[in-house]
C-alpha cells in the first residue's frame, strides 16, 4: 500500500516537471490585410507575418515565472500593477489554489504582469490587430468573417459564462494551429483599448493614456460584427491593472526580416 502510494507521488511528480519543462510552441500567422471592426471609414489594415503561441500561458506556466522572478508573486506584486484580484485563487505565492489545474489557462493577472511575462520569453502580447487578424481563422479558413456557421459558433460561446476550470486545447484548432482563439477566455492585448481615445492621437498628449481609462469612442465600421463588438466592448471596459476571473493571454513575437 504504501508503495504504491510512493510511486503515485512520484509519477505525479514527474508528470508536474514534464509540464514545467515543456515549451510553448509558436506558430506564424501569414500577413495579410483586414478591415478591424473599428477603424477609419472602413479602411483595410495590413498585419505583417508574426508568431503567436499556440495556447494560452497556463497555471504551471505562470507559477514557474513567478518563482523565478519574486516580484511578481502574489505578495510581493507592487499594487499600482495589479489590483486586489491578482491570483487571487491561489492559495499562496508558489502554490495553485484547490481543483486549480496545472494546464488550464492562468487568469486575474494585470495587463503588466501579463506584459512583463512575454517580455522574459523574448516575446510580447499581440497587438488587437494581430489578435483579431489571427482570431478571423476557423478550423479550415485563414478568413472565415463571411462563414455564419463560423460566427454563430463564436457568438454562441460568447452566450455562455468564460471559465478558467477547463484546460487548454478544450476548445478548436484554427488553421494556423492556434488553440482556443474563442470560447474559452477573453485576453489581453498590448494595445487593448487603444480605440477608445478622445481623439486624434496627435492631440491626446499623455503617453499609453488609453491603457488607464476609456474616453469616448470611434464608430464601427460593421455593427453586424456581434462577436467583435463585444470583444473591443470587454477591453474598452478594463485598465490595465485589472485582475479578472476569465481574462488570460499569450504571447506574440515579431518576425525579422
Amino acid at each position: 500500500m504504501r508503495i504504491h502510494l510512493y510511486l503515485l507521488i512520484a509519477a505525479s511528480f514527474f508528470v508536474t516537471q514534464i509540464w514545467a519543462q515543456e515549451k510553448t510552441e509558436v506558430k506564424p500567422i501569414k500577413g495579410g490585410t483586414f478591415v478591424p471592426l473599428y477603424g477609419v471609414d472602413g479602411a483595410a489594415v495590413y498585419i505583417p507575418e508574426f508568431l503567436l503561441d499556440e495556447h494560452l500561458v497556463t497555471n504551471q506556466q505562470y507559477l514557474d515565472f513567478v518563482k523565478k522572478y519574486p516580484k511578481w508573486q502574489k505578495q510581493n506584486v507592487i499594487k499600482l500593477f495589479a489590483d486586489d484580484g491578482y491570483l487571487r485563487q491561489w492559495k499562496n505565492d508558489t502554490t495553485l489554489g484547490e481543483n486549480m489545474l496545472p494546464n488550464a489557462p492562468v487568469t486575474t493577472i494585470s495587463w503588466y504582469a501579463a506584459k512583463e511575462y512575454c517580455a522574459c520569453q523574448g516575446k510580447r502580447l499581440a497587438s488587437m490587430n494581430e489578435w483579431e487578424y489571427a482570431a478571423m481563422a476557423s478550423e479550415t479558413k485563414a478568413n472565415a468573417q463571411k462563414d455564419s456557421l463560423f460566427n454563430q459558433r463564436i457568438v454562441s460561446s460568447y452566450e455562455k459564462p468564460k471559465t478558467a476550470t477547463l484546460p487548454i486545447k478544450s476548445t478548436y484548432k484554427n488553421y494556423y494551429g492556434i488553440w482556443d482563439m474563442h470560447g474559452l477566455v477573453w485576453e489581453w492585448t498590448s494595445d487593448f483599448n487603444s480605440v477608445l481615445i478622445s481623439g486624434e492621437s496627435r492631440k491626446d498628449g499623455e503617453t499609453d493614456r488609453q491603457l488607464f481609462c476609456a474616453a469616448g469612442s470611434v464608430n464601427a465600421t460593421d455593427l453586424m460584427n456581434y462577436a467583435a463588438f463585444m470583444r473591443y466592448a470587454f477591453r474598452g471596459s478594463i485598465k490595465a491593472n485589472y485582475c479578472i476571473q476569465n481574462l488570460g493571454f499569450r504571447c506574440a513575437k515579431s518576425i525579422k526580416k
